[in-house]
């Protein structure tokens, strides 16, 4: 069976149940300040960025093993480029 979808809105809502899952794992493991976005663009801009023709069960895999400590770091870089660029905006 092969699922289409029409948009990656469409995409991101059917992961949720397992964006989800990985949420409440890294909450448990003291990762409580990052949120679902931040596991969803980790793995849009880092695993996803070159896959064609993914399936849904291997997006699913993607999530619930992806490296914590990865995921941790790529948001901890995220906010340390937006700090940078205001901080280099007020002059």
């Amino acid at each position: 069976m092969e699922l289409d979808f029409s948009s990656v809105e469409e995409l991101y809502n059917r992961l949720k149940p397992a964006l989800k899952t990985k949420l409440t794992e890294l909450s448990e493991y003291g990762y409580g300040y990052l949120k679902i976005e931040d596991i969803w663009n980790y793995l849009k801009e880092n695993k996803w960025i070159h896959g064609h023709d993914l399936s849904l069960s291997d997006m699913v895999s993607d999530i619930l093993n992806a490296d914590n400590e990865l995921i941790d770091n790529y948001f901890k870089e995220k906010i340390n480029k937006k700090n940078r660029k205001v901080y280099l905006d007020e002059f």
